[in-house]
Parts: C-alpha cells; sequence; structure tokens
C-alpha cells in the first residue's frame, strides 16, 4: 500500500491479550518486524525506584509517568523513522496520547488494531498473572482506551486463538487500503482545528473495523 515504515499499533486494555497476539503476529509476519512496548522498558530496569504513592515530587511516579510516556512515544516515532517496521503495545489511556501518536507517526504507515476482550475473562486472566492491580482493565475500559478513535481492525481476543487472530491482523494488514485510520483522524483533526473528531465519525470506522473482521472470517 505505501512505501512508509508500517507500524502495527495494537490498543487495548490490560490483560487484554495484546503481549500474546504481538508476539504471535511477529511470527506471522512475512517480513521482520521489531516488537517494541512499554512493558519492556519497565522490564529492562529503565525506571528508577520511583515512588508509586506520593502524589509530589521529583521521585514520584505521578511525576515520572508523563515524561516516561511522552519518551516512549517518541522512540516509537524514532524507531519507525530509522526504516525499522514495528508491532506496537500500548495502552492508550488518554485522549491526548492518541492525538500524540497520531501526529508522530504522520510519515508512518500506521495499522491500528483495537485489541478487545470480554471483561470477565479480562479479569479473570488478570487475576491469574499476579502481577497487576486487580481492577486495572476494566478501569482502562471504563476510562474509554476503545474510543479515542477509529481501528482498522479490531479483535476479540475471547473468541479466537492468538494465532487466528493473528492470522486475521497480517491479512487485513495485507489487503488495506487508503485512508487508514489514522490517516482519517489525522484529517479530521486538522478539518476541525484540532478539536478532536466527531463521535459520530468515530462510530463509522468502528463499524467498519468490525465489518472487515467479518469480512475475513467468513473468507469473502
Amino acid at each position: 500500500m505505501s512505501e512508509a515504515t508500517p507500524v502495527i499499533l495494537l490498543n487495548g486494555a490490560s490483560s487484554s491479550g495484546k503481549t500474546t497476539l504481538a508476539r504471535a503476529l511477529q511470527r506471522a509476519m512475512d517480513a521482520p518486524f521489531l516488537y517494541f512496548s512499554s512493558d519492556q522498558l519497565v522490564a529492562a530496569g529503565v525506571l528508577p525506584a520511583v515512588d508509586r504513592t506520593s502524589t509530589t515530587g521529583p521521585w514520584a511516579w505521578r511525576s515520572v509517568r508523563p515524561r516516561f510516556f511522552d519518551g516512549f512515544h517518541r522512540a516509537t516515532a524514532a524507531l519507525a523513522a530509522a526504516g525499522n517496521a514495528l508491532i506496537v503495545e500500548h495502552v492508550i489511556e488518554f485522549r491526548s496520547w492518541y492525538d500524540d501518536l497520531v501526529e508522530l507517526l504522520v510519515d508512518c504507515d500506521v495499522f491500528y488494531v483495537g485489541v478487545e476482550c470480554p471483561l470477565p475473562e479480562l479479569e479473570r486472566r488478570e487475576r491469574e498473572r499476579g502481577d497487576r492491580f486487580i481492577g486495572e482493565g476494566r478501569s482502562h475500559l471504563d476510562d474509554g482506551v476503545h474510543t479515542w478513535g477509529p481501528y482498522d481492525i479490531i479483535i476479540d481476543t475471547g473468541v479466537s486463538t492468538a494465532e487466528e487472530n493473528a492470522r486475521l491482523v497480517q491479512r487485513a494488514f495485507h489487503e488495506r487500503k487508503p485512508p487508514s485510520a489514522f490517516q482519517s483522524a489525522l484529517a479530521l483533526r486538522r478539518a476541525s482545528g484540532a478539536d478532536g473528531q466527531p463521535w459520530e465519525k468515530a462510530a463509522q470506522h468502528h463499524l467498519a473495523a468490525d465489518e472487515t473482521l467479518a469480512s475475513l472470517k467468513s473468507g469473502s
């Protein structure tokens, strides 16, 4: 579709299955893709010993967190600018984060994937993982993680396996046609003076993403 660097961006609540899908998708792609997530940076010990109980001060997570994620977004754009095809896993918690990514990745070929999971299954996974705050996934859903803008495809990890979903994403990625979800969001932002995308338009794109998935599953 494009000579721009491809970025497959997976967005969904904590414990919705993004990591498992990302790894399966990385194996399924017919070209080399780097896998990048903020959890990798945390696991690598990038963060200092932040204080997650304080609300003020230089060591408070609330102080460090905005800069950390701003850096993660900019690092994503930098990796893509260097020509690295990417699979990026994220919980886009705020509209401002979404807006930043739409602008930062403007020169990339972004394929935006909504990763959904029924709440009971999400909470079961959360309990079994043992490394997440109970209720974190629900809070992401309540805060609107899937409402910031349109998707190119929406995947339900509670219905299909990671390998099946990876094949669906791979096929949809190869069959994609412009404008992409991010291209549509950027055009709407600029047409409206960057005041945001009307929800009616976003709803139409969500419907299109659902229809893409249904078409892929039916083989049509």
